[in-house]
């Protein structure tokens, strides 16, 4: 199979606490913190969106793949807030890194696990000998509306995977997918915020499709949970993590690497991947990693990857995770509003 032959991330350095939101509102930051998991998240600047966050992130895994990006024959960009409602951030990409025009491009929404959907495109695209790479990404600038619970997490970032047969970092050894009609999340046309679906959020959605896209996957490939040295799972906050990792049998040494809601908030599209390139950033060859996105709608897609010896070679040849994550600029509540365009002005 196809396998990761770069990747590469981008997070917006401005943050914002739990406690400046919870100040806002009257909430106890405490208990919000505990209950999330959660103690502050990325805020894009005014001059970032989907679009940006996308090209810095496959930039960065061009410099980790060392292809020409001519060769690159198809590009995906997942993300429930591209900046265009009628016009593609994927072209926006592809121009932005030299790939165009020969290739085929388009934008993807399936809530939080679009990106993951398109690894999933690239991988079918590039095994069938259609193309020679894909790149496939995971991105957002996510929404809140100002007092909703989603303010303390809805935050901004994204990953970019290069997915070819040559020169690969890491080898896919299977995928697997679980897909309902299950409304638990949702945003009509025109709304600049979403609705929850109540009841419908945490078993009949998050963990009825995570657990059973991570068991899907253990049935296809024959492992269980003491097989794989690291584990990711989509990551609306720490709380939800934690729980699937647990109920599913792994332990804290397997799943905490790839949790970064503690610290950068829910990336929606960028959660998954992100999480994923934070595991390739520390990981040793023929280390066996599990990922399993979660997309409202509702639906998972579960990965299992291999690592191999050429990490070491390309590693260093761009920005981790963590540096992302320690590069940081506070905000205010006011100072966040401004930003994410929640002021508007008559």
């Amino acid at each position: 199979m196809s396998g990761i032959v770069g990747y590469g991330v981008y997070v917006p350095s401005y943050r914002i606490k739990v406690e400046e939101i919870a100040k806002v509102w009257g909430d106890d930051p405490k208990a919000i913190s505990r209950g999330l998991v959660v103690n502050e998240k990325s805020v894009p600047a005014p001059d970032e969106d989907t679009a940006t966050i996308s090209v810095e992130a496959a930039r960065s895994s061009l410099k980790r793949a060392m292809i020409d990006p001519q060769k690159i024959g198809a590009v995906y960009v997942g993300s429930e807030s591209h900046p265009y409602a009628v016009k593609p951030t994927a072209t926006i990409v592809a121009e932005a890194i030299m790939a165009s025009p020969e290739l085929t491009a388009a934008d993807l929404e399936f809530a939080c696990k679009a990106g993951t959907a398109g690894m999933q495109m690239c991988m079918g695209m590039v095994d069938s000998g259609l193309v020679e790479y894909g790149l496939a990404i995971g991105a957002d600038t996510s929404q809140g509306a100002p007092g909703d619970a989603l303010e303390y997490t809805a935050s901004a970032g994204g990953a970019a995977y290069i997915i070819g047969k040559a020169n690969t970092i890491a080898d896919f050894e299977g995928t697997y997918s679980f897909t309902t009609d299950t409304p638990d999340f949702y945003r009509r046309e025109g709304k600049p915020y979403p609705r929850h679906g109540g009841r419908f959020t945490g078993e009949p959605a998050y963990f009825k499709h995570v657990l059973s896209g991570a068991k899907g996957l253990f049935k296809k490939m024959g492992t269980e949970p003491s097989d794989y040295d690291h584990v990711i799972f989509h990551q609306p906050n720490g709380k939800f993590y934690i729980r699937a990792a647990k109920k599913l049998g792994f332990k804290e040494e397997q799943y905490k690497t790839g949790l970064l809601t503690p610290f950068i908030g829910n990336t929606y599209s960028g959660a998954t991947p992100l999480g994923l390139a934070a595991v390739l950033d520390i990981a040793e060859p023929g280390d066996r990693v599990m990922a399993v996105s979660y997309g409202s709608g509702a639906g998972s897609d579960a990965f299992s990857i291999t690592v191999n010896d050429r990490i070491d070679e390309v590693r260093e040849n761009a920005p981790k995770v963590r540096d992302m994550v320690a590069t940081k600029t506070y905000v205010d509540y006011a100072v966040y509003a401004k930003y994410k365009g929640k002021l508007r002005m008559a």
